[in-house]
């Protein structure tokens, strides 16, 4: 059973981003535009019969490694199939927030594989996917602190809330939102480059790696359910 739980690194967005476990509270909450598509004269060949990337994954290194494969006359990796055995309870806490569901933890692993195949990486077992207490136990104090600032509670373990309450919990990735979705924050992570480093991982093998996710929906005092707060880590689970 994939329960062991490491302390993660790394803290970002809601619509947005907060830089990933290297200290500083990063941007605050706000809507962000989608990176516009590039794709350079000289790399956009004839013989890539791929869609086109963006600007993330340009930087990400997504063309070097469509060539490489190319080269050695095989094709990138290909979508897989399979289940997300873990369950995500969707509880909700003495004040209203509402939890990690099933849907969230499924639609967030559709699209994380779904990103990665496009840009030519192996994607991560289904099974492989997993929900996490202690994050989203961080995830409900951000979303319960009393303040009408959204950004109020947002940061880094160590960080105090607008009523003294310490912070609880443990860090991830984070991103979120008004109306954001698993799958929305799924490619903000991707489209910043310290949490693709830190999530994704491109330069590293899959064995033994295992996705840890936890959504929160709604906050205190007024938050609609359709604000929400997420986080993820990579971690082993060999």
């Amino acid at each position: 059973m994939k329960r062991f739980r490491v302390w993660g690194t790394a803290i970002v967005t809601i619509v947005v981003l907060a830089l990933p476990f290297a200290g500083g509270a990063g941007p605050g909450l706000e809507t962000t535009a989608a990176a516009s598509t590039i794709v350079t004269a000289e790399r956009a060949r004839s013989v890539h019969t791929y869609p086109e990337v963006d600007a993330a994954s340009v930087r990400s290194g997504t063309l070097d490694r469509r060539d490489s494969y190319e080269a050695a006359g095989q094709h990138c990796p290909a979508a897989i199939t399979g289940s997300v055995t873990d369950a995500a309870p969707a509880a909700v806490s003495a004040l209203g927030v509402g939890g990690t569901t099933q849907q969230d933890l499924v639609t967030f692993a559709v699209a994380f594989n779904a990103i990665r195949v496009l840009n030519c990486l192996d994607p991560i077992p289904f099974d492989n996917f997993t929900w996490d207490s202690c994050m989203e136990h961080r995830l409900v104090w951000m979303a319960e602190d009393p303040s009408t600032d959204p950004a109020s509670a947002w940061g880094h373990l160590g960080s105090i809330r607008s009523d003294g309450v310490p912070s609880v919990g443990c860090d991830g990735n984070l991103a979120g939102g008004s109306d954001n979705t698993s799958e929305t924050v799924a490619s903000k992570w991707w489209e910043s480059d310290a949490h693709r480093a830190s999530l994704y991982r491109p330069d590293s093998d899959i064995a033994g790696a295992c996705i840890a996710f936890a959504m929160t929906h709604g906050g205190v005092p007024n938050e609609a359910p359709s604000f929400v707060r997420a986080a993820a880590r990579w971690y082993d689970c060999s």
